[in-house]
């Protein structure tokens, strides 16, 4: 007779530790590099648009631009009679990525849980890597300018990056069960700000000859990169004859460890242990669809949060160099700098809080804690006075309670939803609910960049804080039946043990 689950589980990270080899190793850098050589390339477009805007625009109206061209190639290949003009086209590329980027991901996960992984992958950043390479190096080279052609590239762009995030999510929760997933996904999912830092060092170590060649190094080690993962990647324990998650017969205890933490059935799993050898075709699970992934239990509420928890996420990185800059009258490179801080508070946030996620074996309530605190803090750095230590230490507390757990939903989170026991003969859920998640959370990033804009022109920036917190307290609000059933569960679990001492 089998306990219950809640008395059968064991501390996370012995489980963790006895199954770890070094596939999963390579697994982990290989998925974590990938994705930060896609954001690496988002990241290069952001520090080069001063460049850009100077070469869209006449000399003679821009004092950035260099004095050595020749007028005559230049006055006849501008785009834009201001600079005012090129940055508003700029900021309407970013909206056209990012809503093209949202499209993408709904497809990218249906098309990774049918396709091979590694080749949707490999796919997406080499194609991704020569659609950067036509944008910024290309057409200067051949001295071509077409507002439309720009857009047109940054659609496909948009669609080529959405196939990364699903594919290397599913991916990990092929190789990382329910055991220290937490903990391991917040690690892994600094691979987002590891890109950020990783795309300005490349586009600063060229930019002085050209913002061309910016381009040119992040799509080469991009396509690179795409190569790598083509011939490296395992997507499954199988593909060397481990046995996947929740399929190991000789361990019942491990089993249950590795069950997703949706899961709230504790009913006997004897028929469901079978074992999956890396030659066996037959039992290959069919996918499961778009709509049925919909329906999953937390798939909807969690989007719906995440829309608004990355709306916040996304506007820190989009306009925090801007925000410190125009209010504060701080340098350029010294805020870009400075946000940097932002970022390392989301990684140790991820971290820590994956963690405590895995010791309680519950989600939710680690997110709710942690957006509370995030209402503050996002209070608190609206009246950050006008000092670089106090606003580096509260800019980090803020991406502490904001980006670790935006960080958890967009991995742990969705891999847990992709492997619960409604889809346990169909692991390829991964991807496509991975799509749906960030997808979503992708569309309220993009009308966020625009309310954003609209609302700091008209009402000022403490008024864009007020509305971020109304969005921290809307993705509670999203949660909160979650919140609630798994609180009552912790309860639950706390009696029985105690009954059973």
């Amino acid at each position: 007779m089998a306990l219950p689950g809640s008395l059968r589980r064991q501390p996370a990270n012995r489980g963790l530790v006895s199954h770890c080899t070094h596939h999963h190793i390579v697994v982990f850098l290989l998925t974590f590099f990938s994705y930060s050589l896609l954001h690496a390339s988002r990241k290069t477009f952001s520090n080069v648009k001063v460049s850009i805007s100077s070469q869209w625009t006449p000399s003679c109206l821009n004092s950035t631009a260099p004095e050595l061209r020749p007028y005559e190639l230049w006055n006849s290949s501008h785009l834009f009679p201001n600079a005012e003009e090129a940055t508003l086209f700029l900021g309407t590329l970013d909206t056209i990525f990012l809503f093209s980027y949202a499209v993408g991901l709904f497809v990218s996960g249906i098309v990774g849980d049918r396709l091979n992984l590694r080749w949707v992958l490999s796919f997406g950043m080499c194609s991704s890597a020569l659609v950067v390479f036509f944008f910024g190096t290309l057409t200067e080279w051949l001295h071509f300018y077409n507002k439309w052609f720009y857009c047109c590239l940054w659609v496909v762009n948009g669609l080529l990056q959405s196939t990364g995030w699903p594919c290397v999510v599913a991916v990990m929760g092929n190789w990382f069960g329910k055991a220290g997933r937490g903990f391991v996904f917040g690690l892994w999912s600094a691979c987002a700000s590891v890109g950020n830092i990783l795309g300005a060092f490349l586009a600063s170590c060229v930019l002085r000859y050209g913002y061309e060649y910016a381009f040119l190094v992040t799509a080469s080690v991009q396509f690179a990169g795409g190569v790598i993962v083509f011939f490296g990647l395992l997507t499954s324990p199988k593909e060397v004859g481990l046995p996947e998650l929740g399929a190991d017969e000789d361990d019942g205890v491990e089993e249950d460890a590795n069950r997703p933490l949706m899961d709230d059935d504790d009913a006997d799993d004897d028929d469901r242990n079978y074992s999956i050898q890396a030659t066996d075709t037959d039992s290959q699970p069919k996918a499961i669809g778009f709509f049925q992934a919909c329906c999953l239990p937390g798939v909807v509420l969690y989007s719906l949060a995440y829309a608004c928890l990355k709306l916040v996420n996304y506007s820190f990185f989009f306009w925090l160099p801007f925000y410190l800059s125009n209010n504060f009258g701080w340098k350029e490179a010294e805020a870009d700098q400075l946000s940097i801080w932002y970022d390392v508070g989301g990684i140790i946030g991820g971290t820590i809080q994956g963690l405590i996620s895995d010791v309680l074996q519950k989600r939710a309530p680690v997110l709710a804690i942690s957006l509370l605190f995030a209402v503050g803090s996002l209070f608190g750095y609206s009246r950050s006075p006008n000092s670089k230590p106090i606003n580096a230490v509260i800019m980090a507390i803020t991406g502490f309670f904001i980006g670790g757990p935006s960080n958890m939903i967009s991995s742990a989170i969705s891999a847990d939803l992709g492997r619960q026991d409604l889809v346990r003969g169909s692991s390829e859920a991964l991807a496509t609910v991975t799509g749906i998640v960030d997808g979503t959370g992708s569309i309220g990033a993009a009308v966020g960049q625009y309310l954003v804009s609209l609302i700091q022109e008209n009402l000022g920036w403490m008024w864009v804080f007020y509305f971020f917190i109304l969005m921290t307290s809307s993705t509670i609000l999203f949660i909160s039946p979650l919140i609630v059933r798994e609180v009552k569960l912790l309860l639950h679990e706390r009696r029985l043990r105690m009954l059973a001492e």
